[in-house]
């Protein structure tokens, strides 16, 4: 019954259900009389129902109920406390409440005890299917069906049995709008007023907020474990605060990084627990983003560098309400940067082919310097390896796994080398650098040709080397380092300290290890073992050369080799590119070593002093490679007769035709 219906009369509304059940229509009283939704569901029930019959609904078993029960826990547990407010609101009335879930069963059966019996005694009680295809027109069965409350006043019901009840029922709606269960009152019909469609009509509106409420709520906790697993789970330090400067949330990694126990920070103010860094206060006084700045955390007295990304938290389009700060340790950045640029040393001491008494006891010295910690200078001529020595020595060492860094001095200016060297701090723009010796934290920093360091930049060096700490330019606070000084030199430094050039304590610093490489012409027995091992891991091109000829190696062994190990490398790889078959031979070598023409003509050190008949098998063989193994030429150029050639060649063994070009 519509509300405007009232005041009700039962024999207006008998009269209408008898002319429609006798005749199939019934005239309308008015226009809210009979009500239009009352009509629709009798015709849909005639053609399946005898309205004049007891009504057989479908009732659960109790498994079946205990089953629904349970299914349905989430809808009994919210709706029960207002079937006890309703019962409690009416008390005396003869009333029964009832709960049923969206398919019109009855699920709880509440109210005055003379209603509940009655109810029961009908057989519609709990277990009981409402549904309008078994108990024809009620207010649960058309609920279902237009998804509206209703009111079934008396002679409305389709069956004649069920005359003397008013029922009353709205639905409850789930987040997505499917009904998911229906509140409904069973009353007497002299109890029948639409006040009772309005306190169902409430009460569910109630039951589906309190639904929605706690649908949100648990979706906002769920999303809210997924955020706290997401923080845990990510490698970076994550710490938020509100426009209270209130710490909202605090990870595990923020907690480690910085020193903090997360649940004790959590609710404090963020200014009470870090001070931030000029380049972070001025980001957060503009609202500004940064992304991968290089700064600092100070807690307490304890300056904590980090990599730093900020995130305004805004809601809709302008209004800042909290931050977000991420971030990382610095040297777990510059360990990832190191792994994908490859800042590490190849060679070990092993590599070292050394046969002659000047190597054997340099590797003893560098295993007793891959041992300490002090600084290393390694001494020597241009190209005698002083760089791979170092390499060997780090790899020896126990930062071996740790970066190996190597910086040529000669190639940076001197009024850009503190700047190069030491870094310098982050400012307002995000601008800043990182120090040589942070980068190579841990491990080795190379200085090659050290001697071209700056006055300026050698004291810092010192006091890197005293205090193992660093002040980056135009910041207030020193970075500690860990890491191993090493520097090359090819100069006399004891004479650039009396030249006031190289400061004295620096020089006395890289007294405990210091190690001078010998040149190549000293220790002959190292040329060919370098040319060996030279062809076994450089291969070059197509070059198939496996080996290297005897008179070839006599020649490399002659050769007075200015340029040491390097200009060895140059050579054979000048070789490889020419030869044509798994020999080098003579004719492979450039002419500069084929003739043994030293082109340094200031070149230090005297050449090596050989034996007579050294002299004259060396003397013989250029000039046969001169002469291209002509014999008369051979002897004009030595400038001996032909015939004493011939006997000479022939004692040591040397044939003209291996001097002709093929």
């Amino acid at each position: 019954m519509l509300p405007t219906a009232y005041p009700v009369s039962e024999n207006t509304l008998y009269r209408l259900w008898q002319a429609f059940m006798s005749e199939g229509r019934c005239e309308p009283v008015r226009e809210d009389l009979p009500d239009p939704a009352v009509v629709q569901s009798w015709r849909r029930c005639v053609p399946r129902l005898d309205p004049t019959a007891a009504p057989r609904p479908n009732r659960l078993q109790p498994s079946a109920l205990t089953a629904v029960l349970n299914s349905q826990q989430d809808l009994v547990t919210v709706a029960t406390p207002f079937l006890e407010d309703i019962h409690q609101f009416m008390e005396g009335s003869d009333c029964a409440i009832m709960l049923a879930d969206g398919t019109a069963c009855v699920l709880e059966l509440v109210g005055d005890e003379t209603a509940v019996s009655r109810v029961n005694q009908a057989g519609l009680g709990q277990g009981v299917y409402w549904a309008e295809g078994q108990l024809g027109t009620n207010a649960l069965g058309m609920c279902l069906i237009t998804a509206m409350p209703v009111q079934v006043v008396g002679p409305e019901h389709y069956y004649e049995r069920l005359h003397q009840m008013v029922s009353t029922a709205a639905p409850i709606h789930a987040v997505n709008g499917r009904i998911i269960g229906i509140i409904a009152i069973i009353c007497p019909l002299e109890q029948a007023t639409s006040h009772t469609l309005s306190l169902v009509m409430a009460v569910a509106r109630a039951i589906t907020n309190q639904l929605q409420t706690d649908w949100f709520l648990d979706e906002a906790n769920q999303r809210l474990s997924e955020v706290s697993t997401l923080l845990a789970a990510i490698h970076e330090g994550v710490i938020a605060w509100d426009d209270q400067n209130i710490i909202t949330h605090c990870n595990e990694q923020a907690g480690a990084l910085l020193g903090l126990i997360p649940a004790s920070v959590t609710g404090q103010v963020v200014t009470d627990i870090l001070s931030f860094s000029a380049v972070l206060d001025g980001a957060l006084a503009q609202h500004t983003i940064l992304s991968d700045v290089e700064t600092h955390l100070k807690i307490g007295q304890r300056n904590v560098p980090l990599v730093v990304n900020l995130r305004p938290v805004l809601e809709g389009n302008d209004r800042v309400t909290g931050f977000l700060l991420m971030f990382r340790s610095t040297a777990q950045v510059r360990r990832l940067v190191q792994q994908q640029v490859g800042a590490n040393a190849r060679l070990t001491l092993a590599d070292f082919a050394g046969k002659s008494r000047p190597m054997q006891r340099l590797l003893r010295q560098a295993e007793v310097a891959a041992k300490g910690s002090a600084p290393v200078l390694l001494l020597g001529e241009a190209g005698v390896g002083k760089n791979l020595l170092a390499q060997a020595i780090h790899n020896a060492s126990i930062q071996a796994k740790r970066p190996f860094i190597a910086i040529n001095c000669r190639a940076i200016p001197h009024e850009l080398m503190t700047a190069e060297f030491l870094g310098y701090e982050t400012d307002a723009a995000g601008n800043g650098r990182p120090s040589k010796f942070e980068l190579a934290e841990g491990g080795t920093l190379l200085l090659d040709q050290v001697e071209q360091l700056s006055l300026e930049m050698q004291a810092a060096l010192l006091h890197v080397i005293e205090t193992h700490q660093i002040m980056r330019l135009n910041s207030t606070y020193p970075i500690p380092v860990n890491v191993r000084i090493m520097a090359t030199t090819s100069v006399d430094l004891e004479q650039y300290v009396a030249d006031g050039q190289f400061l004295s304590q620096l020089y006395y610093r890289f007294g405990v290890f210091k190690l001078r490489i010998p040149p190549l012409r000293y220790r002959k027995e190292d040329i060919l073992p370098l040319a060996n091992q030279f062809l076994q891991r450089s291969p070059v091109g197509d070059c198939t050369a496996v080996a290297i000829e005897p008179a070839t190696a006599a020649v490399l062994q002659a050769y007075p080799w200015p340029g040491n190990v390097r200009e060895l490398e140059g050579v054979l790889e000048r070789a490889c590119s020419q030869c044509t078959g798994h020999l080098i031979q003579v004719s492979d070598l450039p002419d500069v070593v084929r003739y043994g023409r030293v082109i340094d003509g200031t070149y230090p050190q005297p050449l090596p002093v050989v034996s007579i008949a050294s002299a004259e098998r060396e003397a013989i063989m250029r000039a046969g490679w001169s002469c291209q193994g002509r014999v008369s030429e051979m002897a004009q150029q030595l400038g001996i007769g032909r015939t004493t050639l011939w006997r000479k060649m022939k004692r040591l063994a040397i044939s003209p035709e291996q001097f002709k070009r093929p």
